[in-house]
């Protein structure tokens, strides 16, 4: 159960951090070239954060 639920928070984590990405990358301008880049940075950097929370979990329960 707790699986299902941690799956389903971090997909809608990722999609709500894509969505201020996109936000920021308008606001800012950031040209066509740079913005898979950063896209990819934030994600994989939150790929890390939710990894490491879904360890540290595992390890307390």
């Amino acid at each position: 159960m707790f699986v299902v639920f941690f799956v389903i928070f971090a997909l809608f984590y990722l999609f709500v951090i894509n969505s201020m990405t996109n936000a920021l990358c308008t606001q800012k301008e950031i040209s066509e070239e740079r913005q898979p880049k950063v896209f990819r940075t934030i994600n994989v950097l939150i790929t890390i954060l939710l990894t490491s929370t879904y360890v540290r979990m595992l390890i307390a329960a």
